[in-house]
């Protein structure tokens, strides 16, 4: 602390002061001080973060590299092996949505013992290889490329019973979409506020241009066969621990409610939440909080 003051009482200039992502230059030299100190003070008596990565992989799928965010424990040996969240950003966002808007997704991971991996779905993807248009090929980037990458890159455990996926809105219905599609890399799949039924969207969110006009012979099962609450019946036997969650005020609530209904007939096993709340990121920034509890229990089940 000494060393900091005196270095403090060195500075004659501006500085940038970066703290989680929110950074803010001061020019009044009293203001400057106190806030070091108080940062000084906050970095001894805290617990430490996650570490955060940015890392490029290339997508021979797409031809292009395509950037993603890791998020890896901070509280163990370097040589541990993680359980891995893979977390799918929404219709308009990109891989930095998560970790931009909640940044507390550092100190969740160290709380709940896991990785938490970001992919990009692109602008409207939909997280499909697309079957009306070559250059969208999200299923095969997150499949065969990401979970891939992340495995030789980092110390993850490989068994799909350590390996969960999820998302918002676009990347809820992802994350029911590729969980189920590829049960035998995820071991659990889940949804915050998805669009887990296609058709109720009508031709918002560009869904038009990833699976075709609905009016078209040809393009018309797709709206069904990529549909989460139509393919959900192919699923019925699977041993995959699902998770929905939903706000009562949201524009999806009466499709994932619908969702919810038809899995009971169906008799799958699943977590179902619904609670005030509307499309937006104060109510994800809560409820990503029961889904990494969830995953974290099963990863922990699995382990016993």
């Amino acid at each position: 602390m000494i060393v900091a003051l005196k270095l403090i009482n060195k500075i004659k200039t501006s500085i940038c002061l970066s703290i989680k992502y929110n950074c803010t230059v001061y020019t009044n030299f009293k203001h400057m001080k106190n806030l070091l100190l108080t940062t000084l003070v906050l970095c001894l008596t805290t617990s430490v973060w996650a570490r955060v990565d940015t890392v490029s992989i290339h997508s021979k799928a797409m031809k292009k590299n395509i950037n993603c965010v890791v998020i890896t424990p901070d509280n163990a040996k370097e040589k541990t092996q993680w359980p891995v969240v893979y977390l799918l950003h929404g219709y308009s966002g990109n891989y930095a949505n998560w970790i931009t808007r909640v940044p507390e997704l550092q100190d969740h991971a160290n709380t709940y013992g896991l990785m938490i991996v970001c992919p990009d779905g692109g602008f409207s993807s939909w997280y499909f290889d697309s079957p009306v248009d070559s250059k969208i090929r999200y299923e095969s980037h997150v499949i065969k490329e990401v979970v891939p990458y992340i495995d030789s890159a980092y110390h993850t455990k490989k068994d799909k019973q350590y390996r969960a996926i999820t998302g918002l809105s676009m990347g809820g219905h992802g994350g029911l979409f590729l969980g189920l599609r590829n049960n035998d890399l995820f071991g659990a799949c889940g949804s915050m506020s998805g669009g887990v039924d296609l058709k109720s969207t009508g031709y918002k969110f560009d869904i038009e241009k990833r699976i075709g006009d609905s009016t078209t012979n040809n393009n018309s099962k797709y709206w069904k066969d990529y549909s989460v609450i139509d393919m959900i019946d192919k699923y019925k036997d699977l041993n995959t621990k699902i998770i929905i969650d939903c706000g009562t005020e949201d524009f999806f609530y009466k499709i994932n409610s619908n969702l919810h209904k038809k899995m009971l007939e169906l008799k799958i096993p699943h977590e179902y939440i619904e609670r005030p709340g509307k499309h937006d990121w104060p109510y994800w920034r809560n409820a990503i909080q029961y889904q990494l509890l969830f995953f974290s229990n099963y990863f922990k089940n699995t382990t016993k």
